[in-house]
């Protein structure tokens, strides 16, 4: 009788021994578990950060080798170009009408108040002396005549559209059918596809030709 009594202790003890050896395992592999979710969070974490590390890198350096061509092409004449001395050009204010010696006008005496020429789009002729003293604002003069065609237009309205310092007008008496103009520069291209159409944007939109650069081309006349 005393050996049974004293075997039951045994078991019992055996089992409440599994059970904790069973519960230091799961303990052990719940943390392991959670010791490899972090490493592999911390893992990706970093794979994001250094990509996205990486990817600004590459925006920027792209960002600043657009910028560098572009201060590069604004250096380079465009062929056909006409220029002007822009310190022998007029810059009075003036209440009476200018007759200026060019179609479209490329500088000189102008109105007090500017063409309003914030990628602005006016589809009826607008006053010389007002659009002059837009383009001493820094602005690029887009002009056509009834020769255009719908499709160039359209084309070379877009692209004053999202072009700050830009207007465009229609010009009867100006001698090709698309004319470019700037303070002191002006140019003439047969089609709104030109390549030369961008570079003179590029160049002299707020270019060192401006001679108030910094003035604002919002808040002037607005036309009809």
């Amino acid at each position: 009788m005393a050996s049974r009594k004293t075997s039951r202790p045994s078991s019992k003890n055996a089992a409440a021994h599994d059970r904790r050896a069973r519960i230091e395992a799961m303990r052990k592999i719940e943390a392991a578990r959670e010791r490899r979710n972090r490493i592999i969070t911390i893992g990706i974490s970093g794979i994001v950060v250094a990509g996205l590390v990486g990817f600004g890198v590459y925006v920027i350096n792209n960002e600043n080798e657009e910028d560098a061509q572009k201060v590069a092409a604004r250096k380079d004449p465009i062929t056909g170009e006409k220029t002007w001395d822009a310190k022998k050009l007029g810059r009075n204010h003036v209440d009476s009408a200018v007759s200026y010696p060019e179609k479209p006008p490329v500088g000189g005496d102008h109105h007090q108040a500017w063409m309003n020429c914030d990628a602005k789009v006016y589809k009826e002729p607008v006053p010389n002396e007002n659009a002059v003293h837009s383009l001493e604002h820094g602005a690029v003069w887009v002009t056509y005549t009834d020769k255009v065609s719908d499709e160039d237009k359209a084309t070379l309205e877009k692209k004053v559209k999202k072009t700050p310092y830009s207007l465009i007008s229609p010009y009867k008496d100006q001698a090709g059918a698309i004319m470019l103009t700037a303070w002191g520069k002006q140019l003439t291209v047969d089609s709104a596809k030109d390549e030369r159409v961008e570079k003179f944007f590029n160049k002299y939109v707020l270019g060192e030709q401006t001679p108030e650069k910094g003035a604002s081309c919002a808040g002037g006349v607005t036309g009809k």
